[in-house]
C-alpha cells in the first residue's frame, strides 16, 4: 500500500476509534441524542453521519460493497444505543481497512468515481477531505459531550503517538 494511502487509512481509523471512545464516554444512551440551543446535530447524529459517509464513499464507491446509504436517516434518527452507534463506527473502520490497502498511487490521481456535491475531485484529495470532515465532526461531538455532561475528560482522539507508532 503506498505511503499516502496508508497514512490516510491510519488517520481515518484513528479518528473513527476516537469517535467510538467519545460516544462511550457519554454516561447513558439517551444523552448521545441531546443537543443544546443553537446546536443542530447531536453526537449520535454526527457519528451516524460520519459512519454512513465513509461506508458509502470508501466502502461502496471505492470498494464495491453493498452498503446503501440513507443520508436523511443519518440526520433524522434520534434513537439507538451507544453500542449500536459504535457498531456503525466499527463497520466504517472495517470498510476503510478493507478498501484502502487495495488502492495504489494511480487511483489517487484519478477522479473520484462519482461527483461529490456536484463537483469532480481527485480521489487522493477527496480521501484527505473525508479525514478532515471526520475530524471536524469528532471535535464537535467532543465539545458537545463536555458541555452536556460537565466532564472535561479527553477521549484521546488525536493521539500523535498512535500514528507515529504505526497503529491507528
Amino acid at each position: 500500500m503506498p505511503d499516502t494511502v496508508a497514512n490516510v487509512r491510519r488517520l481515518l481509523v484513528r479518528e473513527l476509534e476516537g469517535f467510538e471512545r467519545e460516544i462511550q464516554l457519554f454516561p447513558d444512551d439517551e444523552l448521545i441524542w441531546r443537543t443544546l440551543p443553537g446546536v443542530t446535530n447531536s453526537a449520535g447524529t454526527l457519528a451516524l453521519h460520519v459512519a454512513g459517509n465513509l461506508r458509502h464513499y470508501v466502502g461502496t464507491v471505492l470498494g464495491g460493497s453493498h452498503y446503501v446509504r440513507d443520508r436523511a436517516a443519518e440526520f433524522s434518527d434520534r434513537s439507538g444505543t451507544r453500542a449500536e452507534v459504535v457498531a456503525g463506527l466499527r463497520a466504517a473502520i472495517d470498510e476503510v481497512n478493507r478498501v484502502l490497502p487495495g488502492l495504489d498511487e494511480r487511483a489517487l490521481a484519478q477522479l473520484f468515481p462519482e461527483p461529490v456535491g456536484g463537483a469532480r475531485i481527485r480521489t487522493g484529495l477527496f480521501l484527505l477531505h473525508l479525514a478532515v470532515h471526520l475530524a471536524h465532526h469528532l471535535g464537535q461531538a467532543g465539545y458537545l459531550r463536555r458541555i452536556l455532561t460537565g466532564d472535561a475528560m479527553s477521549s484521546g482522539a488525536l493521539s500523535v503517538k498512535a500514528i507515529a507508532a504505526g497503529t491507528p
